[in-house]
């Protein structure tokens, strides 16, 4: 009999336990770039982070063509953070059906600035490629169509009194497959619109002579916000022994508004709290400051970022006023 009621208590716990709920899991997709690019490492690193320190949430990455892919893939339900460059960002939310936003992307929400994208056009040396206006006749690659970087090729073109018609050739190509072009002499030029030190970009440099072609700070000013003057500083590059001018864009992660405003203030403190570990994955994310998070956001900030911010005293203007 004592066996039996021990039996029975057993079983009673056991199905006592079985109906508890287990706490469900959120999913969250970090959507980023190409492989040979900054986005993906970086997000990489992000969905560690996310998968310690944000409890229940199963984080996982996907490689994308950046910028424009991931902002639509954003207001599609199809992704919970998003890497992306500040004009695109900004034309996603008016709608720019040229830069690939069919209507008004109205369900983003902004995370974070993080680090300045710089817009790096690197040449064959032997193409006699030095500047803009060189670039007349040659073959470009200007990046995956409608991506960030397409975005910014044509602005910089467009800016320096030139378009895709004066090119010799115009492909449009992810940094790892522009880059084996030109290894092959297949490809003059190469447009990428990354973090310095791009792996792609090293790559190509240490396989042929390279020169880093400038833009101009005329070109840049008269583009005008969110570009900015910036310099590739000498030696970024092996054979690169000089410093040379170009333009940035700053990136920013980006949320959807539907997102609970606790997962967000979670996530976007598990970002600054674990800065050397963005840190060890690029050297981009060294430029990834708290008093930066909200510079230029070009769309309304998530309510669970805010909240964080706040809490750092971050304001939009002002930086960390505390």
């Amino acid at each position: 009999m004592r066996v039996r009621c021990l039996a029975a208590g057993a079983l009673a716990l056991g199905l006592g336990f079985a109906f508890v709920p287990a706490r469900a899991q959120t999913f969250v997709t970090v959507l980023t770039g190409g492989t040979s690019g900054v986005y993906y490492p970086l997000g990489v690193a992000l969905s560690k982070i996310f998968a310690e320190k944000v409890p229940n949430i199963r984080p996982t990455v996907q490689a994308t063509k950046a910028s424009v892919e991931n902002l639509n893939l954003l207001q599609q339900g199809r992704g919970e953070v998003a890497f992306t460059l500040g004009d695109s960002l900004a034309l996603a939310w008016v709608g720019d059906e040229e830069a690939g936003f069919r209507t008004k992307l109205a369900k983003l929400r902004g995370m974070s600035a993080i680090y300045p994208n710089y817009i790096q056009i690197v040449a064959a040396k032997d193409s006699g490629i030095r500047t803009l206006a060189d670039l007349k006749g040659k073959r470009l690659s200007v990046g995956a169509p409608k991506s960030g970087t397409e975005l910014n090729a044509r602005t910089i073109l467009h800016a320096a009194g030139m378009s895709y018609k004066d090119l010799g050739r115009v492909e449009y190509l992810p940094f790892n497959e522009s880059v084996e072009l030109m290894k092959n002499r297949q490809l003059d030029a190469t447009l990428q619109s990354a973090g310095l030190g791009v792996s792609s970009l090293k790559d190509l440099a240490t396989s042929i002579d390279i020169a880093v072609v400038e833009i101009p700070a005329a070109v840049v000013e008269k583009i005008g916000a969110p570009y900015v003057k910036a310099m590739v500083p000498a030696n970024t590059y092996t054979g690169q022994t000089d410093a040379v001018p170009t333009a940035a864009v700053i990136n920013y992660l980006v949320t959807r508004a539907d997102l609970k405003d606790d997962l967000v203030y979670q996530m976007t403190k598990a970002i600054f709290e674990n800065l050397p570990e963005l840190q060890a994955a690029h050297s981009a994310a060294r430029d990834i400051k708290l008093e930066d998070a909200l510079q230029g956001v070009p769309i309304p900030v998530h309510p669970g970022a805010e909240r964080y911010f706040k809490e750092k005293g971050v304001t939009k203007d002002k930086g960390v006023t505390q």
